[in-house]
């Protein structure tokens, strides 16, 4: 807002009696460029010092006229209006006064009370007579009936262009504009950066049980970002998983209950859409990363020291089957740009067996665990199977090496945990390799 010198308020008496001090309103107009507000106030301000007219105050906003009570300059003006600080206005036409019978009222109950004496606009002058006053509320209404027309073109574009299969305002993530095309042709294209990870969401929804919280710590571990490098918030997670565009319909006006069909290619199916909602709506069964795997909570990250969690993931294959991998990584607990990259299970498997070939058998705790099985043996053979005790033969020292990399390749989950814990050392995972750190004390 600008204002040149403040004068003192005028009496209810010197407000009808005295020279008219007029305020000149500038309103921005998004419609033509010369109707801007310095624009506005250039030419008003040339004309007044032709017509000799006295401009106590200059203001002017960029708030739409469309409904009433909106504009705080404005509504401020009619304020110091009532108050006696000036009585006229000068505007560059009548829409920038008004464009709704709200405001409109206000202004010619003001010329009613004659506090407003005088409206001058480019060309025009209103003042507190009948027919300039109905004059005045002629145009002014004229303007909010083009503002309406112009409300209903645009609806009908809007209805226009979901008939055509596109919905009316941003792309959802997994999508990008066309920029190259004109303005009203720019196609809906698959983001080919983000749109993979948007069906991973999905299906780990749909096939792994995630909830929102897993796939909001999952986006913060792999940097996923919007197309305005911004993280994604876990209401906005909700928000994708719950949007059918992925799948190519869509409701327009939201909550209409009108669907139409997306031209725009489908990142997901509709039947991978309907179970993740079916598992969005059933309680939580597991979370990955837990008691699902069997090496998580036992080693650490050789870089930062975090711990080591894991993951599935699912491929599909050309027969129908789907063939499953498990990943471990660290947790970025300590350092959430750690960049130490994931491990195959398999591959984890592996190098654990070659650390218990170089590892000493003293340092390696499963005797205890082989005495339980010796005994679980024994007595099954006895007990179950009827084996006479002679027939029963088992080495008086077991091998503790050989015993140790049988279950880690066809153990449980269970006796794989217990048998890593067993080992006298700590297991660090660092590029991709792991290694044990012998403790100096069992």
């Amino acid at each position: 807002m600008e204002t040149a010198a403040i004068r003192t308020p005028m009496t209810f008496e010197q407000a009808v009696t005295s020279p008219v001090r007029y305020c000149l309103y500038a309103r921005k107009s998004t419609e033509q460029d010369e109707l801007q507000a310095d624009s506005q106030i250039k030419e008003m301000s040339e004309a007044a010092i032709r017509d000799g007219l006295e401009i106590a105050e200059v203001r002017k906003e960029s708030h739409s006229a469309k409904e009433s009570g909106q504009r705080p300059v404005f509504k401020k003006m009619l304020e110091d209006i009532r108050r006696g600080m000036f009585n006229g206005i000068i505007a560059w036409d009548p829409s920038r006064i008004s464009r709704n019978a709200g405001d409109l009222g206000s202004v010619v109950d003001l010329m009613d009370q004659k506090l407003i004496v005088d409206i001058r606009t480019h060309g025009q002058r209103f003042t507190n007579s009948p027919n300039e006053k109905f004059l005045l509320m002629i145009l002014c209404s004229q303007a909010k009936l083009e503002n309406d027309h112009k409300g209903e073109n645009v609806k009908r574009g809007l209805r226009a262009k979901c008939d055509m299969g596109y919905r009316p305002g941003v792309s959802p993530i997994g999508y990008i504009h066309d920029k190259y095309a004109d303005k009203g042709q720019k196609r809906v294209l698959v983001d080919p950066k983000r749109a993979p990870i948007v069906k991973q969401m999905f299906e780990k929804v749909a096939y792994e049980d995630w909830s929102g919280r897993d796939l909001h710590e999952w986006f913060v571990q792999t940097g996923f970002m919007t197309r305005s490098g911004k993280r994604v918030a876990l209401s906005g997670i909700y928000r994708m998983l719950k949007d059918t565009f992925y799948y190519g319909e869509f409701e327009y006006p939201e909550g209409s209950g009108k669907i139409y069909r997306s031209a725009v290619e489908s990142i997901i199916t509709k039947e991978l859409f309907l179970k993740a909602q079916a598992n969005l709506q059933a309680p939580p069964r597991r979370h990955p990363g837990t008691n699902e795997f069997g090496f998580t909570r036992l080693f650490i990250c050789g870089a930062c020291g975090s711990g080591i969690t894991a993951e599935e993931k699912f491929k599909n294959l050309k027969n129908g089957a789907r063939n499953r991998y498990v990943y471990y990584h660290c947790t970025r607990y300590n350092d959430k740009r750690c960049k130490e990259k994931p491990i195959r299970e398999e591959n984890l498997v592996e190098q654990l067996l070659r650390i218990i070939d170089k590892v000493d058998n003293n340092e390696i705790g499963a005797r205890a665990q082989i005495g339980k099985e010796v005994a679980r043996y024994r007595q099954i053979a006895y007990g179950v199977l009827g084996y006479e005790p002679e027939l029963v033969r088992v080495p008086p020292e077991a091998d503790v090496r050989q015993y140790t990399k049988h279950v880690l390749k066809y153990g449980t989950k269970e006796e794989r945990r217990e048998i890593i814990g067993c080992l006298d050392g700590r297991i660090e995972l660092k590029s991709k390799n792991l290694g044990i750190r012998i403790f100096a004390e069992c």
